[in-house]
């Protein structure tokens, strides 16, 4: 069998997984906490903390999920089964999660909110994890992995922009109560499990390791051996970084749009305005990684993202400016979403080749508790520093000055921070280089 061939069919389904997690992600990330605060009334800072401790403890998990991968065997692999075992759990636990009970009091609203979204991502780490592991065990081959990931992030990309238009207009339409949040995201959530299944169907695992003994190791070993895998390390905290800047740019939009532009009609304007260029960009991405490599490629996307936050700055409330910015953040955001996977993947091998052992599902067990982690700090620091800035639930009238000073850090100079920490640890990053020697030795060993 050709590990290196991918079909379009193949790339359609591997696409149709991140499909489906981005109906959780963009909930999540774009709407919860809103959802929380301005719906329910529960105050930013607390579920501020309650998310970034969920997701420090959830990020924990994946560790498991990752050994639960290596050992996992089944007549459809190791990863790809758990996308069907799944699918059906993270659609209820997301209906779960947008199901607020209104009657009851504050300690128990708190209890429910941390079961739930605790549950959630607990479920989530079950079928993310596997789908992560799936690109590495689909192909071998360099470039075709970046069209893996480019395919995964392209169709992650339009349902975000799909959720993100139509959510609170769907509520809206549904009478805009606690009620009509539920209904909406049943609608997405019973989508989202039928995509699950459907790349399930649609891909295959065809990769093997260079010898049965890579495979079969202990679970003290395969973790010892990540931790000599320096681009893995690296990979960890690349991924945290630009997981807290996703989280912070898709949670900070609605409140930009409300307490900024006074309309948070524009919520899906702004979003529009983010990942429809991200998406263009991602159709000319295959070509540019091939000329320039991820790394380079990923550099480029960093500097951009500061650009455009440097074009919001020259006038935060006009939306034309905002508009022009986010534009630009867009463009920029494109190399680090077509990248950071597959560079993921890339250190399976160098880690097989450095230490003789290759554990799929540990090494993206530790790039989900990076994606995790930074999902949830990115979460948190909204919600602390909103609190910080002394957000009410009394309306814009109500909101003192400092809020508004501290949504314009969070939407422009925060990215600016973070984009700089990017660059400094993909500088740092040479496996681009050394890629092609490590397979040949790998596949030498394999013949032998």
């Amino acid at each position: 069998m050709n590990t290196n061939k991918v079909s379009i069919k193949e790339r359609i389904g591997y696409g149709f997984g991140d499909m489906a997690s981005n109906v959780v992600v963009t909930a999540v990330s774009m709407f919860l906490m809103f959802y929380y605060t301005d719906v329910m009334g529960i105050s930013a800072g607390v579920i501020g903390t309650i998310m970034f401790v969920s997701r420090i403890f959830d990020g924990l998990t994946d560790l498991g999920m990752g050994i639960a991968i290596d050992k996992t065997k089944s007549k459809h692999g190791k990863a790809r089964p758990w996308l069907l075992w799944m699918a059906g759990p993270i659609a209820i636990t997301t209906i779960l999660m947008f199901s607020v009970p209104e009657s009851w009091g504050t300690t128990a609203t708190l209890v429910y909110v941390a079961v739930t979204y605790n549950l959630l991502f607990l479920i989530y780490t079950a079928i993310n994890v596997p789908y992560g592991t799936l690109n590495a065990l689909i192909t071998q081959d360099q470039h075709q992995r970046s069209i893996l990931n480019i395919f995964r992030m392209s169709m992650a990309i339009g349902t975000t922009i799909i959720i993100s238009s139509v959510t609170m207009p769907l509520i809206e339409s549904f009478g805009g109560n606690p009620r009509a949040w539920q209904l909406v995201f049943a609608i997405f959530s019973i989508v989202g499990m039928g995509l699950f299944i459907l790349s399930f169907l649609w891909t295959k695992e065809k990769v093997k390791p260079a010898s049965e003994e890579a495979n079969n190791v202990s679970v003290k070993d395969g973790v010892k051996a990540l931790f000599k895998n320096k681009y893995w390390v690296l990979m960890v905290l690349i991924a945290v970084t630009v997981f807290i800047f996703q989280a912070l740019i898709s949670g900070i939009t609605v409140y930009y749009a409300q307490y900024l532009l006074n309309d948070t009609g524009l919520v899906g304007l702004l979003t529009m305005s983010l990942f429809i260029p991200l998406l263009v960009g991602m159709l000319f991405m295959a070509p540019v990684l091939k000329r320039f490599g991820k790394r380079n490629t990923a550099m480029i996307g960093s500097v951009l993202i500061i650009i455009g936050s440097f074009i919001v700055l020259i006038n935060p409330e006009s939306l034309a400016v905002v508009l022009a910015g986010t534009i630009i953040r867009g463009i920029g955001f494109a190399p680090l979403a077509g990248t950071v996977f597959a560079m993921l993947a890339d250190t399976i091998e160098y880690g097989e080749w450095k230490t003789g052992v290759r554990t799929e599902g540990l090494v993206y067990s530790g790039g989900s508790f990076g994606t995790k982690v930074g999902g949830g700090l990115g979460a948190a620091i909204i919600g602390w520093i909103l609190a910080f800035g002394g957000l009410t639930d009394g309306g814009i009238e109500a909101q003192p000055e400092s809020l508004f000073v501290a949504v314009k850090f969070l939407f422009i100079f925060l990215p600016v921070i973070l984009c700089t920490i990017l660059l400094v640890l993909f500088s740092f990053y040479k496996l681009d280089k050394e890629f092609p020697q490590i397979m040949k030795d790998l596949e030498q060993k394999k013949a032998s």
